[in-house]
């Protein structure tokens, strides 16, 4: 079955850089745009970056470039999310996720637009 594993999360201090990894499995993963997304207490789940099927890639907004880069590795099936100069706002559960189609340059804005998802992984960001 599809499974998306996790990890890299952890507890940091402000200014430090983190790579956070997902480990796919189950399903092609070659032919699947891939989302990351991250979630604070009592808030909605947000998108933060998707990685198209071919590579293409979507930010947030384009002033977080460079604060987050997601990429992928298709041999490993595992898709990355590098964050640099980690600030406490940064605190969350970071999920990832797979778009719902094969084929596709994109996952989407909303995580009603993935069809599976991992546990996350905890990013904490100390002052």
């Amino acid at each position: 079955q599809v499974q998306l594993v996790e990890s890299g999360g952890g507890l940091v201090q402000a200014g430090d850089s983190l790579t956070l990894s997902c480990a796919a499995s189950g399903f092609g993963f070659s032919r699947y745009a891939m989302g990351w997304f991250r979630q604070k207490p009592g808030k909605e789940r947000e998108f933060v970056a998707d990685i198209g099927w071919m590579g293409g890639t979507t930010y947030q907004k384009d002033s977080v470039r460079g604060h987050f880069t997601i990429s992928r590795d298709t041999d490993k099936s595992t898709v990355y999310l590098q964050i640099n100069n980690l600030q406490p706002e940064d605190s969350a559960l970071y999920y990832c996720a797979r778009g719902p189609r094969a084929f596709s340059s994109r996952g989407g804005f909303s995580p009603s637009s993935y069809d599976a998802w991992g546990q996350g992984t905890q990013v904490t960001v100390s002052t």
